[in-house]
């Protein structure tokens, strides 16, 4: 093996595994109350809205920024407003994280989970030069609490009109 392809494996190997990240533990509720997780795993008590102008705010799974179901039918939901309320204006979507990860990966998680919605607001028809993207990766928490409905909570994309 050469000594570029065994420095080029150590910079891979390093790079892999700064962007891991620890999962809560379920038992880690420490306010008492009690936490529904739905069939997709989502916490169905984090279905809070930091959404403006009548949109929904979309969330997500843990390390996640994929589109499920549920949260498709929230941004089908979300273009249906916009297509009355978007004349001449854009939509600001603003990726947010939980608190676990480094401050890099959170944010290009964030990145990515408004790149999600922005992907799937244009298969509805909106257009592209219409939608701005943001990441506060976790600087932008909705809730502090030690807790899965917390941290589900902060787990989300939210939608705002700019006038």
């Amino acid at each position: 093996m050469t000594k570029k392809t065994a420095l080029f494996l150590v910079i891979i190997l390093l790079l892999m595994s700064g962007c891991s990240q620890k999962k809560p533990k379920p038992g880690n509720n420490t306010m008492g109350e009690t936490v529904t997780i739905d069939e997709g795993g989502v916490n169905s008590s984090s279905r809070y809205n930091g959404s403006s102008d009548g949109m929904k705010s979309v969330y997500f799974d843990f390390g996640d920024y994929g589109i499920s179901y549920e949260a498709q039918s929230t941004v089908a939901f979300n273009a249906g407003v916009l297509n009355k309320k978007l004349q001449g204006k854009r939509v600001k979507l603003e990726g947010n994280c939980d608190e676990f990860g480094t401050d890099e990966y959170n944010y290009a998680l964030g990145l990515k989970r408004a790149k999600a919605v922005k992907d799937s607001l244009q298969a509805q028809g909106i257009g592209a030069g219409q939608i701005v993207l943001v990441s506060y990766g976790e600087s932008n928490p909705q809730c502090r609490e030690a807790t899965e409905s917390c941290y589900g909570r902060n787990r989300r994309v939210d939608l705002h009109l700019v006038r």
